[in-house]
């Protein structure tokens, strides 16, 4: 197989031909670190390519057979390997604890080839002082978007057809968004955090993967879907696998679309004529579409942003101790610093206020969505930006309220849906008139990912974004 066939395949596609005995996993490890080696140096999107990788575990038999994966630098860990979070804080460490994440993922017969880059503590762009600047294979000039960096990059450019993400407040959406990809957040407690990270950040966390369909989408659904021992809750579990829903009908569902503001920053045109184009589509499909408003007041997401940020500040001062350093401007960047000081001066009385407004905005939204089956909206308002600017812990003066305030501004769409833990996926439906992705995302009830395949599978089908390949691909070039 040469390297511009790899890359144009899916991981389902490339386990298919592992099973069918047309390609062995070596080979498929081989012509990955092919592609790092080629494409790396001009994305930087993996900052560790395991020097054993074409020695490293994983089964003969399950539904991503010999298909090489990468691991975000934050989230799930893995056993006596590298976790640096982006951070100079935590150059050096080693956990000592493969996660079930990662245990699902060797079962499942992925293949862990190494890390890939994270703005710091996951807070941020793709940008950080440990790993430089992670470069959009869309145009080198962009962002990835944030935090899951890396992933976004490597999957989009062919390096792997899929990358393990984390998702707190947009962290799996938006990359995927800007680097036309599929990106699905979980709902809350579909995929477990454990043994050491279950329910994190307060439940707004998941873990999940990047991937450039739908069927990878759904196998990945079924490989890492199911709750483990220490999982604060366990979710209603699916009817059927969830790669069976793929031949299961759609029926006629009610929509909500956002065509109105739901942020502080204006939705650009082109990514307005997106989401038109697709109501016009989900109606031609039978579907009911109506317009709806933003189901929340954009301070209180503001507010809630504030507090989430404040209240995890202090476990800093706990990892420098484990990892015998202090906090200054030699291991933390000058945000990841200020935020860290502005969480600490805040009374303890402010978490019982977090939790109430987190309880309120879950309530307001439910009540305000529950009549649709699906929710659309824009995955972000923008397609990517230039690097730099204020969206970066690296930037070098901006407070840290000024920061958070940025930050909770744009984001404020799909933030929302990790507050109130639905399953919400970023789709790439759309590019703008110089080749950029523009993502749209689509949100069911909670629990209900099941709905999310099948209306991702259709969309899909009715607008093939599989052959588009970004300027930095296998064989773009050549």
């Amino acid at each position: 197989m040469k390297l511009h066939e790899y890359a144009t395949h899916d991981a389902t596609g490339l386990a298919q031909l592992v099973n069918r005995r047309e390609i062995s996993p070596i080979e498929l490890v081989q012509l990955a670190r092919e592609a790092h080696d080629r494409l790396n140096p001009t994305i930087n999107a993996v900052v560790e390519f395991y020097d054993d990788a074409e020695s490293v575990p994983g089964s003969d038999t399950g539904p991503f057979s010999g298909v090489p994966f990468l691991r975000k630098d934050t989230g799930p860990t893995e056993a006596g390997r590298l976790q640096e979070c982006g951070s100079r804080l935590f150059v050096g460490n080693r956990p000592t604890v493969d996660s079930y994440f990662i245990q699902r993922a060797r079962a499942a017969g992925l293949r862990l080839l190494g890390r890939t880059t994270t703005p710091e503590l996951g807070i941020g762009n793709s940008e950080s002082a440990l790993c430089g600047v992670t470069r959009n294979p869309w145009n080198l000039d962009r962002t990835t978007g944030g935090s899951t960096a890396g992933s976004a990059a490597a999957v989009a450019a062919g390096i792997v057809p899929i990358a393990s993400g984390g998702d707190g407040g947009g962290s799996i959406r938006i990359p995927a968004s800007f680097c036309g990809l599929v990106g699905l957040n979980p709902s809350r407690g579909r995929v477990s955090g454990g043994p050491v990270r279950q329910d994190s950040s307060f439940g707004l966390a998941r873990t999940f993967v990047l991937c450039r369909t739908v069927r990878d989408m759904a196998a990945a659904l079924d490989v890492f879907s199911g709750p483990h021992p220490g999982d604060p809750f366990i979710i209603v579990q699916p009817d059927r696998p969830y790669v069976s829903e793929l031949s299961q009908p759609t029926g006629v569902l009610r929509i909500g679309v956002a065509r109105t503001r739901w942020g502080v920053v204006d939705v650009e045109p082109e990514v307005m004529r997106a989401i038109d184009s697709t109501a016009r589509l989900l109606e031609e499909m039978g579907h009911t579409v109506i317009d709806i408003d933003a189901p929340y007041e954009v301070e209180d997401i503001l507010k809630i942003c504030f507090g989430l940020t404040s209240l995890s500040s202090g476990s800093l001062e706990d990892s420098a101790k484990a990892m015998g350093r202090s906090l200054n401007s030699e291991t933390l960047e000058p945000v990841t610093l200020k935020l860290n000081e502005y969480g600490k001066n805040l009374p303890l009385s402010y978490f019982r206020e977090v939790h109430e407004d987190l309880r309120i905005m879950r309530l307001r939204v439910g009540q305000s969505l529950h009549s649709f089956d699906v929710v659309v909206t824009p995955t972000m308002p923008t397609v990517a930006f230039p690097h730099g600017g204020i969206y970066n812990t690296t930037h070098p003066t901006i407070s840290a309220e000024d920061f958070m305030r940025a930050n909770g501004a744009l984001y404020s769409q799909v933030m929302v849906f990790n507050i109130t833990g639905q399953p919400s996926v970023s789709l790439p439906l759309a590019q703008s008139a110089d080749g950029l992705p523009i993502g749209i995302q689509i949100v069911s009830r909670f629990g209900e990912e099941a709905t999310l395949v099948r209306v991702a599978r259709d969309l899909e089908k009715a607008i093939s974004w599989a052959a588009r390949r970004p300027p930095v691909f296998p064989g773009s070039s050549e």
